[in-house]
Order: C-alpha cells, then structure tokens, then sequence
C-alpha cells in the first residue's frame, strides 16, 4: 500500500514536472516569438512619399530603438528632465521642439515599428523637417526636407541618458506607470519587467561614454537646430577617443538634392567632406542606426528611395506676398554682387576659410585620418558608397540658395539670425539672440529672435562662445539700404 502511494506521488510528480517543462518552454518560445517577430508598417505610413519620409521606418528599431510604453511613460516619471536652457519646460518630447502634427500618435520623424513588441526609433525626418507660423495666433506650417531650427538634438540626446542614469528607472517604478495607461497582457508584463526595462536601461548607459562631450562644462549647448555632426561620427563610429574640439553646424535644407554634381566637385555637407549625396545619405543613415544595419538589402533600398525622393523635392515657395518690382530690381543686384559665388560654377563647391572668413570650429572637429578610418568601418560593413573625402579641408562649401528664405538662421554655424543681418558688417549683427522660436519675420526674412515668447521657447545663442562667431561672409554689406532690401526681396523668390 505505502509503495503504490509511492508510485502515485512519483508518477504526479512526473507529470507535473512534465507541464512545468511544457509551460516554460511555451512561454519560452512565445517570447522568442515575440522578441523577432517584425509586423509590416501600417498602409497610411505608404499613403504619399510626404508621409513616409516623416513616419517610416529605415530600420532604427533593431538596435537603437526605445520600447514604446517606456518611451511613453518617460515624461510621466521624468518630467523634471525634459529641459531648455537649463530650465524644465513642460509638454513632454513637445519641449524638444520636435515637429508634431496635430492628430499624430509621434512626432515627424519618430517611427514606430513591432519587432517582437512596439519600439520607437528616429528617421531622417527628426532633423529634417521644418515648422514657420505667420503670425504668434497661427498654426504650424511644416515643410519636409527643411531644416529642424527647432529641434534641440543635443537635449534628446542627454534625456535618455540622463533617465537611465536615474535610481527610477528601475522595473517596479516604470512598471506601475505603464499599468496605468496600458493593459499589458502576462507575457508582455513579464518581458518589460525582467527584459525590456533592464536592456534598455543597459544600452541607454553604454552610451553615456561615447555622448562624454556634450556633457562637458566647457563647452556651450548646441541648442536648437545645430548639431555637432562631425564629432558624432569621430565618437560614434570610429570610435576616436574625445578631443577638444567643438563645431556645431546649424541643420541644413535637404530638398532638391539632384542639384549636386559631384563630377562638377559639388559636394554636400557643410565643408564638402563627402562625396556624393548618396554617401551623405548612408552615412546619415548609419548615425540614426547607431550600428550596421540589421537588414543590410533592405536598408540600401531605404537609401535609395531617399535619395529619389529628395533629388525631386521642390523648396517651399516663400508664403508672404513678394514685391514683383522690387523683386526684379534685387535679381541685379544679386547678378552684380552674388552670382559669382551663388549661381556659377562655383557654387557647391568649397570656398578656402582666408576667402570667406568664417568661423573655422567645424572644420577642425574632422581631419583626413579620420575621414579614412570611418570609410573602413562602412566598407567592412559592405555598404557601397564613395564614401569621405580623405584630405584634411581648407574651407566651407558655397551652399546653394533654393529656398533661403526658410533656411535661418545662417552660416554654417546658424549665428546669424536673418538675412538681414547677414548684409551687415560682423560688428553690427546680433551678438546675442533666442533661436529655435517658429514665428516668421517677413521683413527681416528669418525667425523672430527676441521678445517674451522667443525667449521662452528659444535658446540663448551668444556668438563669443566656442565654435558660434559670426564673422565672415561680409559680401554685400556695403551695400545702399535701397539696394540691399531689393536684394532680400529677390531672395524670398529662390
């Protein structure tokens, strides 16, 4: 009798282990399954190339993609994080002065795609894509392809950052939030608490060495609407250990990207260090990614459906009513003082710093060993491309002028509020200014750049500080003040 008991224990002891092993390795595979599982976009991503350059996905999710309710609940238990100017700003990713549209679940440029569950990731769109209001009481007007003046890159980039650093981001805390505007199903709870929040928090930090820089004291905010580009690429995928140098470049136009002729030594980028735009694009790419591409064919057809798309993209038509008479009394003016540089064979291509005097902080963040090593990392990657130029450069590239007029603020390093101050002497432009504000100045053709609401929303941008002089490009400032406001009337039409 005590022996049959025995057996009986033995055999529901077998089948309970049998179960267990069957429940863990069920779970075990719906995990698996739902960590690689990756759904197609929704349709209305694909509904026009407008609206897939600002909400589809080049692949960023893999690997440097934020699980969506983590992304969702960060200004819920962070909210004293998301700052400007040092100050915490309210209205969550809003106070980053990203492009949102009304009716938008993300902002233009954030995609989100479910690889295994929903993750958010960035595009080319974040940068590039631009917002002007006509008056303070207006709505937003955005233009894909533009510059982002609003964007405040650097401060996104702290934000994550900074969160993961925080004793908060632990699974209990994030956790509750999350159950608190979501219902997760068991699986979905049991991946966020013992995976998804303790990986993300581990990637987050990683990056906290190669992002030391922008953490320094000795060096100024980029603010809004600049990026140190070239730093990024030495820390990011070379791997240089940090320098000295620092030399944000305000975030360029990239519409009509087919007027590049790289046999004519039109080159892209601010000092014409790659090239061609196909080159720019990959290494863009590659940067948002923050790895090698998990799909390497599928991320060279995103490539070249950007590249399609924004050689045909129109600059925007400048909105405000433009003076027929003055308009074609300032095309002299511009033929007389401009063309030379701005509509010749010269224009595109690089121009040495002794000529157009500006600020050289830009260009000594890059250097031709570096230009060589990071054409290693691509090609061992093999990704196709023509790649950085490898030479050490003297000078900046004479920008194109299509649609100028909402390209401010100006000079490569965005210290010149508006055109209007760029046809003054060095010594009479603004020497201290609010970027990033979107109500437009018609008579100055820029931003607004002072006043109550410029200084709230704006960033405080001092020309003294490193890498923000706003001296050189003189040409035309002697100009008569009749001639000068014909030559901004011209403008507003290109």
């Amino acid at each position: 009798m005590l022996a049959d008991r025995r057996e009986t224990r033995r055999a529901w002891l077998r089948a309970g282990l049998t179960v267990l092993l069957l429940l863990i390795v069920a779970g075990a595979y719906v995990a698996w399954d739902r960590g690689f599982r990756e759904e197609p976009p929704p349709a209305w991503v694909f509904e026009s190339p407008e609206m897939r350059f600002k909400y589809g996905s080049i692949g960023a999710e893999h690997d440097a993609g934020i699980p969506y309710w983590i992304f969702y609940v960060l200004p819920r238990v962070f909210p004293e994080k998301f700052r400007q100017d040092g100050q915490t700003v309210p209205g969550g990713y809003a106070a980053l002065g990203v492009s949102w549209e009304q009716g938008q679940e993300l902002p233009a440029g954030f995609t989100k795609k479910t690889i295994g569950f929903p993750r958010v990731a960035n595009n080319c769109a974040a940068c590039h894509t631009t917002s002007y209001r006509k008056s303070a009481d207006s709505n937003p007007v955005f233009v894909v392809g533009g510059p982002g003046h609003t964007l405040n890159i650097e401060n996104f980039f702290r934000l994550l950052i900074d969160c993961a650093a925080d004793p908060r981001f632990e699974p209990d805390i994030l956790m509750a939030e999350i159950n608190r505007v979501t219902k997760l199903d068991l699986i979905d709870k049991l991946l966020y608490r013992f995976l998804i929040i303790p990986i993300t928090k581990k990637r987050l930090l990683e990056r906290e060495a190669q992002f030391a820089w922008i953490y320094r004291t000795d060096f100024p905010e980029w603010g809004r609407g600049r990026d140190d580009s070239m730093n990024l690429t030495k820390y990011f995928m070379i791997r240089a250990p940090m320098d000295d140098t620092f030399g944000p470049g305000d975030i360029p136009a990239i519409w009509n990207l087919a007027k590049y002729h790289a046999e004519r030594g039109q080159l892209p980028n601010y000092a014409g260090d790659s090239h061609d735009v196909r080159s720019v694009i990959i290494d863009s790419a590659l940067g948002v990614l923050g790895a090698p591409p998990a799909d390497k064919a599928d991320f060279l057809k995103q490539v070249q459906w950007l590249q399609d798309y924004l050689s045909s993209l129109p600059p925007p038509v400048y909105p405000f009513p433009v003076d027929a008479g003055r308009a074609a009394a300032g095309k002299a003016v511009f033929d007389a003082q401009c063309a030379r540089c701005h509509a010749s064979e010269r224009t595109g291509t690089r121009i040495p710093l002794d000529e157009v005097g500006t600020d050289r902080a830009r260009l000594d963040t890059w250097n031709k060993g570096a230009a060589i090593k990071a054409n290693q990392v691509v090609t061992a990657m093999g990704i196709p491309r023509k790649g950085l130029v490898e030479e050490d450069l003297n000078g900046y590239k004479i920008p194109f002028l299509d649609g100028i007029w909402l390209r401010a603020p100006y000079l490569h390093n965005g210290s010149v509020p508006t055109l209007r101050d760029l046809l003054e002497p060095a010594a009479a432009r603004p020497k201290i200014f609010w970027s990033g504000y979107d109500v437009y100045d018609p008579q100055r053709v820029g931003f607004i750049t002072d006043g109550d609401e410029a200084r709230r929303v704006g960033t405080h941008f001092d020309t003294a500080a490193k890498g923000g002089g706003n001296q050189g490009h003189e040409f035309g400032s002697s100009l008569s003040a009749g001639d000068k406001e014909a030559l901004l009337e011209y403008l507003k039409t290109l």
